[in-house]
């Protein structure tokens, strides 16, 4: 990847609705390299989507937590077991295995307190292996996911 590839996907991550024809102007490419090399970058797996960033308010989902999980056997077959379930729990929008204690960082966001002790009694604390549970809760939003700092250098 180049510096041009940089930028397209820079730009991308700022607005990923704009036409092609825009992101080559402010690439500085003529349309069809730049769409060349937009699909290039899709087809390498570089871009894996596009997709709208949503602001939970308006969708009922503004009360967040990260939580981290200790399992009690992290032998394979727990694991799956647990990253399966994981995995299909809506209200966890991240999931992430961590090196080390704690062995599990999720995101997870509901409407308010009341639905997550709800979630955390009856979902978070009875999935497969799990021995500690500990809720670290969203005053606010400092700042937000802006995107990968692609090709910048400090």
């Amino acid at each position: 990847m180049d510096r041009i590839d940089h930028r397209i996907l820079r730009e991308l991550q700022r607005d990923a609705r704009m036409t092609n024809s825009e992101l080559a102007d402010r690439v500085g490419l003529t349309a069809s390299p730049c769409l060349r090399r937009v699909r290039d970058l899709e087809e390498k797996g570089v871009i894996r989507g596009y997709r709208a960033l949503l602001n939970h308010a308006y969708l009922n989902c503004e009360f967040q937590a990260y939580v981290t999980v200790v399992m009690g056997r992290e032998d394979r077959a727990n694991v799956e077991r647990f990253e399966h379930q994981v995995s299909e729990l809506s209200e966890v929008i991240e999931a992430h295995r961590l090196f080390g204690d704690p062995d599990y960082l999720l995101r997870v966001a509901v409407s308010d307190m009341k639905t997550y002790e709800r979630f955390y009694s009856g979902v978070l604390c009875a999935l497969p292996g799990v021995v500690q549970v500990t809720s670290h809760l969203v005053m606010k939003e400092v700042k937000p996911d802006e995107g990968i700092p692609v090709g910048e250098r400090r």
